[in-house]
């Protein structure tokens, strides 16, 4: 997804009069697509927790039907990223401790599971070029402050790994749990120096994979799976409206 089509998103819900067409692809379902740009919207914090979002603004951004559309904020209901309220709208979810927790909790075990695996079994040369060259992808986008680009390198890292294994299926897993974090993930990537902290992470446990040093290699990636979550404190208190107000109270 292009970051102009997000942008487009981000743009008609605040309800612009005359909202930039997005152009279809109709060899594609449209309720995909538009489902695709909403959720990269609502991910990257574009589309912050509780903002109104209009079937009939979204319809006219991408010239479509009420039908899609309506079928796209179905699925992103069920996603838990959309709730509707009778006589009120539609809004974009509040994030939730509980969840966040739970997803850092299993991503924390599939991961660490995933660089056991490759520690004892060995990287193949070829994913580790394909890491090595990820990693100077993630150079180059932090030389020119290209967040947007870092979080997709960011992400396509952590899939590698899992590729690696040669067990795709659990590549589902790892996304449905990874994309209850995005939000804090996107929120926590703003501070200063996040993003190399990120990446000196990375090298380090390609680095300890690639000398089967596995307690090494572990141990920077739980460190690294649990950098938001150290901030999750600071983001709650910065941004209290973003969180579930009755969950708040809990220990962070």
């Amino acid at each position: 997804m292009k970051r102009s089509a997000v942008k487009d998103v981000s743009s008609l819900v605040s309800q612009a009069s005359e909202p930039t067409v997005t152009q279809l692809d109709y060899a594609r379902p449209a309720d995909e697509q538009i489902a695709i740009a909403v959720k990269a919207a609502i991910l990257s914090m574009q589309l912050p927790p509780g903002q109104l979002i209009s079937e009939k603004e979204v319809g006219r951004m991408f010239g479509a039907s009420r039908t899609p559309v309506r079928a796209a904020f179905a699925q992103l209901r069920e996603e838990g990223l959309l709730t509707t309220w009778p006589s009120r709208g539609t809004f974009v979810t509040n994030l939730s401790l509980k969840e966040i927790k739970a997803a850092q909790f299993l991503r924390e075990a599939i991961e660490t599971t995933v660089v056991q695996q490759l520690c004892a079994n060995g990287l193949s040369e070829a994913y580790a070029t394909l890491l090595d060259q990820n990693l100077a992808d993630q150079q180059t986008a932090i030389d020119s402050g290209d967040d947007v680009s870092f979080r997709s390198l960011d992400d396509q890292f952590h899939t590698l790994l899992v590729e690696a294994t040669g067990y795709d299926r659990i590549i589902a897993a790892l996304n449905r749990e990874k994309a209850v974090l995005d939000r804090l993930r996107s929120m926590a990537l703003t501070s200063e120096g996040a993003m190399d902290r990120l990446r000196c992470d990375h090298a380090a446990i390609v680095d300890g994979i690639k000398r089967a040093d596995a307690p090494f290699a572990v141990e920077r990636l739980r460190k690294h799976v649990q950098l938001a979550l150290q901030t999750l404190s600071e983001l709650v208190e910065r941004n209290r409206g973003y969180f579930d107000l009755d969950e708040t109270s809990e220990e962070i």
